[in-house]
């Protein structure tokens, strides 16, 4: 008797394949097994995620390196028989911080500017008018909304009104260190306090630019992987 209890239970966790109109159907919820994948391992620069690929360290089946934004590469592998991927390696870029769209004092606008930004003509004209700034408060003599002028050292000892740069072409660093950071418009701001501000004006068309830079770096570095059809690169 326990025996065919036994049985009957076995026989209930079962499932029972039926057909109907050329389809299988079952009595039961149905789980795949599917084949296990890999997780992806993090590296920070684009130098780290080419010398992993030319190393061959995990074979030499294709791969597929997928430029998922400026900050962000993923090397993966083609579809299995689950259509799931194998994910090798990630590269996610380390960058200072710069808060666009919000206010600092001048201070730290001024640190902000040489340590965030590429040296370029309208960075070191930004400069001359943050570091001049004479007063605590910014005394704005024009602002048509899109220029302003505010009252700053202009000589050794005299002050005048000078027009703060609108708007401003600036290369803050947004992605890889080994490729060209892409320059885009600002809005420069200031107010009282003082205070200055950025605000982004080319509606992220940089990130198509840095996203184009990074493709063409690992193709130029993975030249002959990617003739070879081992490895294909897509942004």
């Amino acid at each position: 008797m326990i025996r065919e209890a036994l049985q009957y239970l076995i026989s209930q966790g079962q499932a029972n394949i039926l057909k109907e109109n050329g389809q299988a159907f079952s009595d039961k919820p149905l789980h795949l097994v599917e084949n296990p994948t890999s997780k992806a391992m993090n590296v920070h620069t684009l130098s780290g995620l080419v010398g992993y690929l030319k190393s061959e360290f995990d074979g030499k089946d294709p791969v597929i390196v997928h430029v998922l934004s400026p900050t962000e590469v993923i090397v993966t592998s083609p579809l299995n028989g689950d259509a799931k991927r194998d994910y090798y390696i990630k590269a996610e870029a380390l960058l200072p911080t710069f808060h666009f769209d919000r206010f600092y004092d001048t201070d730290k606008f001024n640190i902000k500017l040489q340590s965030v930004f590429v040296k370029n003509e309208d960075r070191d004209l930004m400069l001359k008018v943050v570091g001049n700034i004479t007063e605590d408060q910014v005394k704005t003599v024009k602002d048509d909304g899109v220029s302003q002028a505010v009252v700053a050292k202009v000589g050794v000892a005299s002050v005048g009104n000078v027009e703060v740069p609108n708007p401003v072409l600036l290369a803050p660093y947004r992605t890889f260190l080994e490729v060209i950071q892409p320059e885009s418009e600002f809005v420069f701001r200031m107010q009282s306090g003082p205070e200055c501000a950025l605000f982004e004006a080319d509606g992220g068309a940089w990130k198509n630019e840095a996203i184009d830079n990074i493709k063409g770096y690992l193709e130029a570095s993975l030249k002959d992987e990617i003739e070879s059809n081992r490895i294909t690169i897509i942004a």
